[in-house]
């Protein structure tokens, strides 16, 4: 499906980090966008859509719209045939109230956004940004995968309210959008499930947990070391491509793990201190599992997370990314490169 370039696309929670890529993918390809924020008005947050407004004059509309509020999105999707959805929250320390933070918004956030399309019988395709959080809680989960690798035949069965929040919010609102998807005929599904997104921002926002996990790295907050955790990486500009390959791909069904390789926070410190050498205090050492024991339940880190997901290797089967939607890849190293470069041009770091 390739929407004309009159019609609209729709793109929710444009103020977000990965949906500002993929607004200026779409508006470099000359399409018309639609999207949505909580408050239109807040300049500082919307500052980078009032830059993309003014760079492509008349093709971005900006509407306010709410997660929670039934019918909130119906104006912005008007006319258009193609709805990719990111806005949910991601936050994955301290949540005080996991089902008000998390997952009341994701999951009453895609009814809502669903519930609109049905009644919009313009819009053919959805595309869901879901995460590799749904298909995964546990690292260990790894030992029970077809040859040691995650891949889109998985899910998270295992995280909870109480345990992994927020993985357990994105495994039922994606099991909540394929519901609502299978009981009807007339739009198709695709959804992004993508790894830990890096790389650089079309916004100052430091408020997010992907950038926060970078500054951290950079700032000196990590100096005495990292757990030896293990994340899928993925360049936020390969993520939002993978959206619009989606969209405008007839073929492109189902679910699409988006990772370009597994590193650890150690391998991350040491790609980062091969680029920028001393110029940051990157950590430098490794912090023992055993020493996590201790001092992990202090940060957040409770024994049964640390057990199940500390110095347990990772992969992810992303085939699918590559041979349906044709993603290419960028090496870790060029992103985390282009990251640290806009922090510094942002003036964003020490």
């Amino acid at each position: 499906m390739i929407p004309d370039k009159n019609d609209p696309i729709l793109v929710t929670g444009g103020g977000g980090y990965l949906a500002s890529w993929i607004l200026k993918h779409l508006l470099d390809d000359g399409y018309r966008v639609n999207t949505t924020v909580r408050d239109p008005s807040n300049a500082d947050k919307n500052s980078h859509l009032l830059g993309l407004s003014g760079k492509y004059p008349g093709k971005l509309d900006i509407f306010k719209a709410e997660l929670l509020e039934a019918g909130s999105f119906e104006k912005a999707m008007e006319g258009c045939r193609l709805v990719i959805h990111t806005a949910s929250p991601f936050k994955v320390m301290k949540v005080r109230d996991a089902y008000r933070e998390l997952v009341k918004p994701a999951v009453t956030g895609t009814e809502n956004i669903l519930n609109s399309v049905k009644n919009n019988p313009a819009v053919k395709k959805v595309v869901l940004t879901s995460s590799v959080a749904a298909v995964y809680g546990d690292g260990s989960e790894i030992e029970r995968t077809e040859e040691g690798t995650f891949s889109e035949k998985d899910w998270n069965n295992t995280s909870r309210l109480n345990y992994l929040p927020y993985s357990y919010s994105k495994a039922l609102a994606e099991k909540k959008a394929w519901e609502l998807a299978g009981s009807q005929n007339s739009w198709q599904l695709a959804v992004i499930n993508p790894g830990f997104v890096i790389g650089p921002s079309l916004s100052k926002r430091i408020d997010g947990t992907s950038v926060g996990i970078i500054l951290s790295m950079a700032n000196g907050k990590f100096r005495t070391g990292v757990p030896d955790l293990y994340f899928g990486i993925a360049d936020v500009r390969d993520v939002a491509r993978a959206h619009v390959l989606a969209g405008f791909n007839s073929k492109a069904l189902g679910r699409f793990i988006v990772t370009a390789e597994s590193l650890s926070m150690p391998d991350i410190a040491a790609i980062l201190v091969n680029l920028f050498g001393r110029r940051y205090p990157f950590p430098r050492s490794r912090i023992p599992k055993s020493l996590l024991y201790i001092f992990g339940p202090m940060l957040g880190y409770s024994w049964n997370y640390i057990r199940n997901n500390v110095a347990v290797p990772i992969r992810f089967d992303n085939s699918r990314s590559k041979n349906i939607l044709g993603l290419k890849y960028r090496a870790p190293a060029e992103t985390l490169k282009d990251h640290i470069d806009q922090l510094e041009r942002d003036e964003l770091l020490p």
